[in-house]
């Protein structure tokens, strides 16, 4: 999601999904950013249902009180009308400024929603593992993380985050194959997609600081997958070669790229499930 997540039309669409959530009246619209929005709204949901007993921090609180503060005063909510509008566009005025209200309302809730489920809620389900009550709510955090996240390499640097959570969460269903194979599949996608957002960036830019992060995450990930493969009691052998495989490939492309932007080679036009896929440089550059 890009920078303008909550712009006037994404906030007002957010503000319809949560009446549709709570029981409100169905607004028969669609728009591109609503598989993102719902993600949010289902925070929201699990927030208001579940409601974990988790304290939280003082120091948090009074943060999340300034920020919130902050966003009203920058957005004008509750500030009173100034325009002194009369006639016809007088009368429609209490529907368009409603509709703003209710669109600067959203920006708050999911200020709100974004900073709880980053505090106190994603501790309760922090260590959940799958099968678990909470992880759920878990990846619903994880989820609004992303919507939330501010830019491309912030995303990415999450995707890998979340790479890495997931072979964490490997290891306690490495006795049951099915669960195993499912954990690996969703850090495996994790993985494409955080390398795939870094490589892009640093591509474009032809700056490779965006792939440290990459060498990073494959150094320690490698040696974490290739130790699942040591234990005797290993569920899947085959599968974990496969993710092991891919690391590899991201690796590879990690270094391409990086001989890429240092001989001076225009942004890759093709580009693949890893992002960019740069030509060789030719000799003597």
């Amino acid at each position: 999601m890009d920078s303008d997540l909550f712009s006037r039309r994404r906030a007002e669409r957010f503000a319809q999904l949560l009446d549709e959530a709570n029981g409100g009246r169905r607004h028969h619209v669609r728009s591109k950013a609503d598989g993102e929005l719902t993600a949010l709204v289902e925070v929201s949901r699990r927030i208001t249902a579940e409601r974990p007993d988790v304290e939280v921090d003082a120091e948090f609180r009074t943060g999340l009180r300034a920020m919130l503060v902050a966003t009203a005063d920058r957005e004008g909510v509750g500030a009173p009308d100034k325009t002194g509008i009369s006639g016809v566009r007088g009368a429609l005025l209490p529907a368009i400024t409603g509709r703003r209200a209710r669109a600067r309302g959203a920006i708050l809730v999911g200020v709100a929603a974004g900073a709880v489920a980053l505090s106190g809620i994603s501790a309760a389900s922090e260590n959940a593992l799958p099968g678990d009550a909470l992880y759920g709510m878990k990846r619903s955090t994880e989820r609004a993380q992303l919507a939330l996240a501010s830019s491309d390499i912030s995303r990415g640097q999450l995707f890998l985050d979340f790479a890495r959570t997931r072979l964490d969460e490997a290891a306690s269903v490495r006795d049951d194959r099915l669960g195993f194979s499912a954990v690996l599949d969703d850090m495996d996608a994790d993985t494409r997609q955080g390398v795939r957002l870094l490589t892009t960036v640093a591509a474009q830019r032809s700056d490779p600081t965006a792939l440290d992060a990459v060498d990073t995450f494959l150094a320690g990930q490698r040696r974490v997958v290739s130790g699942l493969l040591d234990r005797p009691d290993h569920a899947d052998r085959d599968r974990t070669r496969r993710s092991l495989s891919l690391l590899d490939a991201a690796g590879k492309r990690a270094d391409a790229l990086r001989e890429a932007i240092a001989c001076g080679l225009p942004a890759p036009q093709a580009s693949d499930m890893l992002g960019p896929a740069p030509s060789t440089c030719p000799a003597g550059r």
